[in-house]
């Protein structure tokens, strides 16, 4: 099982580094690390750039933390199969048993945050991972990220800050993954997603508390070029 884990950890890195951000904005004339917050992920690029890159940003970051949990599942059928290392090249192989699908998910989602937020192409800078993390767990606990979602819609349009809605819906995942009773790996996840997020927040989280966060404001379209 340890080379699956290794490729998945490496497959999901990468895909998370890809910084969809940077390059957004970069193909509109602006580098996303010097305006706004000077961070590459979706809420910023939306603030600088307009909802609809915003959006984009958003999309493509998801997608990356989907393909890098869900590659496993789409490789990997049946309840237990071989897998050869490097192709077979090597001799051996590895039983994985019903279920090993979801710790090469979770190892290559982890794997994605962790890029996301230090990516080796932006000289290990990125995003607070938040859309890689909601891609990934859609995949691997889809009623969990539900409540997430609902609590992150609630807390934005009822306060209009981002931050703090991305915060509190890291606080729901937790909650939501302990109150519908997932597997232990999948808890742990929650548990890491969601401190991760919530850490990754902490210069807003000081902004919130001195009355200096700013609220979303809609912006229609990026400066003309």
């Amino acid at each position: 099982m340890l080379l699956p884990l290794l490729i998945a950890a490496i497959l999901g890195y990468l895909l998370g580094s890809l910084p969809f951000g940077y390059l957004v904005a970069r193909a509109r004339g602006v580098n996303i690390f010097e305006v706004g917050s000077k961070n590459p992920g979706a809420t910023n690029v939306r603030r600088v750039l307009g909802t609809g890159a915003g959006n984009l940003v958003f999309g493509l970051d998801a997608l990356k933390g989907a393909a890098a949990a869900a590659w496993a599942v789409l490789s990997f059928t049946g309840t237990t199969f071989s897998m050869h290392p490097l192709g077979g090249s090597l001799a051996g192989s590895e039983q994985i048993e019903a279920g090993g699908w979801t710790q090469l998910g979770v190892v290559g989602l982890v794997g994605a945050l962790i890029g996301h937020s230090f990516s080796c192409f932006t000289g290990f800078r990125g995003g607070k991972g938040v859309a890689t993390s909601v891609g990934g767990l859609l995949i691997l606990m889809p009623l969990a990220i539900l409540i997430a979602a609902v609590t992150w819609f609630s807390v934005f349009f009822s306060t209009r800050y981002v931050s703090l809605s991305s915060i509190a819906s890291a606080v729901g995942l937790i909650v939501g993954a302990f109150a519908l009773k997932l597997p232990a790996l999948l808890l742990g996840l929650a548990v890491t997603v969601g401190t991760f997020v919530i850490l990754r927040h902490t210069a807003n989280i000081k902004r919130l508390l001195n009355g200096t966060e700013n609220k979303f404001a809609r912006k229609n379209a990026g400066p003309k070029l």
